[in-house]
């Protein structure tokens, strides 16, 4: 398995883990603001970015797994983890098997704590259908792919890099199809998870996010030990579409983590 990386900085460790079908590149410009004061990590999950291909099924699970592997490989034994969509699910189901390696988790927007029910498996097998139709070379995909990433991220600070994952709209959809597949399985529901997470969370949600909406996910939000919640006006990845707010929102975060979390990495 080869997983590509970038990384800025040195201190205490940072983990960014994106959506599915983005690639760690969605977080330069967080490497770059942090990367004083943090070592800050981007991985690019298997297939996406300039990671090989996988052998295994997409799923957060698998990722949960590979991110156990990865901090292995690169000496991290605690982290900060902050992770979007099938990146949040992943940090959080590390964070719940592994907590002694987590100082805290940041969570924007993340998957597996929705209500399991009919609606959102329509709407997994829904876009699971979409994307197989992707990869199998459907010719009217490349469009339809534009516009559904202008729901995605609508945010007008996020044009660059929603032309990046845009360009990538084939050779993404097999990942995503997936992806999708796999987030309507039984395993996919991580809400029986949120109460063991002890660490402090700072949920960071895209309140205009249409498939990820913030009234299903409340219930398991408030279930956190240790969290707080904070809004933003952008469709899936507040870093990307309301950079400034989210900057701030993370820097408080971060200053409030127990000193010897910020001494030690």
């Amino acid at each position: 398995m080869r997983l590509a990386f970038d990384a800025d900085g040195g201190g205490p460790t940072l983990v960014c883990l994106h959506a599915v079908g983005h690639g760690a590149s969605d977080f330069a410009r967080m490497r770059e603001r942090f990367q004083g004061r943090f070592r800050v990590i981007a991985l690019d999950w298997p297939g996406q970015g300039n990671s090989g291909p996988d052998r295994v099924v997409t799923s957060a699970a698998r990722y949960a797994e590979l991110l156990r592997g990865f901090l292995d490989a690169i000496g991290v034994d605690k982290a900060v983890l902050l992770g979007n969509s099938i990146g949040g699910a992943a940090a959080l189901r590390f964070a719940a098997s592994h907590p002694e390696r987590v100082w805290g988790l940041v969570l924007a927007n993340p998957g597996g704590i929705d209500r399991a029910d009919w609606l959102g498996r329509t709407v997994c097998w829904l876009l699971a259908r979409f994307f197989a139709l992707g990869a199998r070379g459907a010719r009217w995909f490349p469009a339809a792919f534009a516009l559904y990433y202008r729901m995605v991220l609508p945010g007008r600070a996020a044009a660059a890099q929603r032309a990046r994952i845009v360009a990538t709209a084939r050779e993404v959809a097999p990942v995503l199809a997936q992806a999708w597949t796999s987030f309507s399985a039984p395993e996919a529901d991580l809400r029986s998870l949120v109460p063991q997470v002890s660490c402090p969370v700072l949920v960071a949600w895209a309140k205009r996010d249409r498939i990820l909406q913030l009234r299903r996910n409340l219930p398991a939000i408030r279930r956190f030990p240790n969290a707080k919640l904070e809004t933003f006006e952008a469709g899936h990845a507040p870093f990307l579409e309301t950079p400034e707010a989210f900057d701030a929102s993370l820097e408080r975060f971060l200053v409030s983590l127990p000193a010897a979390a910020l001494l030690r990495h």
